[in-house]
């Protein structure tokens, strides 16, 4: 049995072979040249995240404020659980630790009833597993970097692994029992050698791309077949809204890659999970953080775009299926259209979600009320609310 002091050299001969499999493995087209491409430990402070990469870490507000390096990485850590643990607090899971986010195996008083947690409790959540097991485990899986040093100043840009990046940042300054130097496992790209198409691969390969980095994603690789480069700094909506006045067929020499690099997506399928980046920036940031599906978000571009957001949050809220989507999107009553009664869009959504409630369960519609809110007393003002609003609708339909 290997003595637990050789872990570290098992660890960095196995990281070897990785570096060797990439560059064997690889599409002919994509292979990396350079066969003295190798694992290398470098210091986390040189790495960067890259600000064009489809999947968000970390929630808007904090992306932003980092990739303009008004945040550190340990500053931009300690934003995410500060905001983690206010929304915890709101549903009555308070924690101290982040380790607390993970389930205890011997705390027989925890039930089996499932929690329905919020999007920022999952992210973190996750990134805890993760820096858990790679403090116990060691990271055999090592980040790409793109090369982007200049003279003496030596820098690397994440292609792939942004995930890893973070949970290393929270093994180092968050977790207990961390012994390492502060360097991080890369297999280094030369900057000729960066690939969009590569990036991609990674991506759509790994589950978790949600429908909205689907979409940078499309938008990413059709800019880069116009050669239109991302700026530097954080990437905002409007720059992969280029992508929607571009098709493939003035680029049909990078069309088959594309479709590829997507998951060999058909052009019908790539078309509407492109066309979501053109959803307004709230809908698109609401949309990111609950993992929407571009089914039921294809039909919310029909509505104008100060409307969208709302919609969205009804989906969440509602657990609206793509049917009654379509409808509250898609359906106008000829009625709504004459020219005696023309009524808001927001007041033919209510009518058409009331009608929906027809076959909605009430037992889970107060469970998810209570999940929503976090306790009894918040979840029952807003029913005495709306129980008020549609006794008010009644007189009216009574007196017309």
């Amino acid at each position: 049995m290997a003595k637990k002091s050789d872990t570290p050299n098992r660890i960095n001969s196995l990281l070897q072979d990785v570096g060797q499999m990439m560059i064997l493995n690889a599409d002919p087209a994509e292979r990396l040249q350079d066969t003295h491409l190798r694992v290398e430990n470098l210091p986390i402070q040189l790495v960067r995240p890259d600000p064009a990469q489809p999947r968000r870490v970390l929630p808007e507000t904090i992306y932003q404020a980092f990739h303009q390096q008004h945040l550190t990485p340990y500053q931009a850590l300690k934003e995410l659980v500060q905001l983690v643990q206010i929304a915890a607090r709101q549903k009555g899971r308070p924690f101290t630790h982040i380790l607390d986010l993970l389930p205890n195996p011997n705390d027989e008083s925890e039930t089996d009833t499932p929690v329905t947690l919020t999007p920022e409790e999952i992210l973190l959540r996750d990134l805890v597993n993760l820096a858990v097991t790679i403090r116990d485990d060691g990271q055999v899986n090592p980040l790409t970097v793109v090369d982007k040093s200049e003279g003496m100043t030596h820098i690397y840009q994440i292609e792939t692994g942004e995930r890893r990046y973070w949970a290393t940042w929270l093994m180092m300054e968050f977790l207990p029992g961390y012994q390492g130097d502060g360097s991080i496992p890369c297999i280094i790209v030369p900057s000729n050698r960066a690939s969009v198409f590569r990036q991609a691969k990674e991506n759509t390969s790994r589950a978790g791309l949600n429908a909205i980095a689907m979409a940078r994603q499309a938008a990413l690789l059709v800019l880069a077949a116009h050669q239109i480069r991302p700026p530097d700094g954080p990437v905002s909506n409007d720059y992969y809204r280029q992508a929607l006045e571009l098709d493939l067929r003035s680029k049909r020499e990078y069309s088959a890659d594309i479709l590829s690099a997507m998951g060999g997506l058909s052009r019908a399928r790539f078309s509407r999970i492109k066309a979501l980046i053109g959803l307004s920036d709230e809908a698109i940031e609401i949309a990111d953080r609950h993992d929407l599906d571009e089914a039921r978000l294809r039909y919310v571009l029909a509505l104008p775009e100060d409307q969208q957001a709302e919609m969205v949050r009804q989906i969440i809220e509602y657990g609206l299926t793509r049917k009654q989507v379509e409808e509250m999107c898609l359906m106008d009553d000829e009625s709504d259209k004459s020219e005696e009664t023309v009524l808001p869009s927001e007041i033919r959504r209510t009518v058409k979600l009331l009608r929906l409630t027809v076959n909605v369960d009430p037992y889970e519609t107060a469970k998810a009320l209570f999940e929503a809110e976090g306790d009894i007393y918040t979840a029952r003002i807003h029913l005495q609310k709306l129980r008020a609003f549609i006794d008010e609708v009644d007189k009216r339909l009574l007196g017309q």
